[in-house]
């Protein structure tokens, strides 16, 4: 497929400090992952509520990326649990009210870690913000001074639960994945699924049920050495030949 034929993906920035400066920033394992899915990756800075509709316009699917920072609790009417962890409120503001618009629209949306999050803030659900801090639930964040091929090395199984896109898509009832967060799902929005758990319980993996277009929200980083993952790279397919047909679909109609 040439890149002229590609779908187009958006990828949502953070936003940090360098020196005295702001910069909009995107890790560059998620573009490489927009990349093996078949599509072509457009970093978004920010937006505007305004502007939310044209830059869907231009897309065939969004990915949801992680990172260090978390979802600002006031969004599930929380208050900062621990002030010294990062937060981003300026990806917050234009993301939360992005996801139900690719929902409406049927496009397909692949959310990881915060995306995941962030999904089910933006439906209505609310978070741990210390998973460790709860019981049952294990400590979930990646040992602390390790280089990043130890903090996002095998973690834990999952298990996926029957009927859904996961089992669907791996045929597969358990697997290994990483785990480098802590904060997760605690209240699972209304109209979402639970697709796989962790071994102590902890929701692993979610999609909206009555979506139209394909949707999968993961907490762990299936973007991590994709290539060389055969589970990742069967998600990253899925998603791609989703917002391929999207494109075929809203770019090329048959007449």
């Amino acid at each position: 497929m040439s890149s002229k034929n590609k779908p187009v993906v958006l990828v949502p920035a953070c936003n940090r400090p360098i020196g005295e400066h702001a910069f909009h920033v995107a890790g560059k394992k998620y573009v490489d992952a927009v990349r093996l899915a078949g599509a072509l990756p457009l970093i978004v800075p920010s937006a505007t509520p305004e502007e939310l509709d044209a830059l869907l316009d231009l897309a065939d699917g969004v990915l949801l990326t992680g990172s260090a920072s978390n979802v600002h609790p006031s969004h599930f009417d929380e208050a900062v649990h621990d002030p010294s962890l990062p937060l981003d409120p300026t990806r917050d503001a234009w993301t939360l009210p992005l996801i139900p618009k690719v929902i409406a629209r049927g496009m397909p949306l692949f959310a990881i870690c915060r995306g995941t999050q962030e999904t089910n803030v933006a439906l209505g659900g609310s978070l741990h913000q210390a998973v460790q801090d709860v019981g049952p639930y294990a400590d979930h964040r990646a040992p602390s001074g390790q280089p990043a091929a130890v903090q996002y090395g095998p973690a834990h199984e999952v298990e996926v639960l029957p009927g859904g896109v996961l089992a669907g898509l791996l045929g597969q009832t358990r697997f290994t994945v990483n785990s480098v967060h802590g904060q997760a799902v605690s209240r699972l929005a209304h109209g979402l699924r639970v697709e796989a758990r962790a071994p102590d319980g902890l929701i692993e993996a979610f999609s909206v049920i009555d979506a139209t277009g394909f949707n999968l929200c993961v907490q762990w980083h299936p973007e991590w050495q994709a290539a060389d993952n055969p589970v990742s790279m069967q998600l990253l397919t899925a998603f791609g030949a989703a917002c391929a047909a999207y494109h075929d679909q809203h770019r090329n109609p048959i007449p």
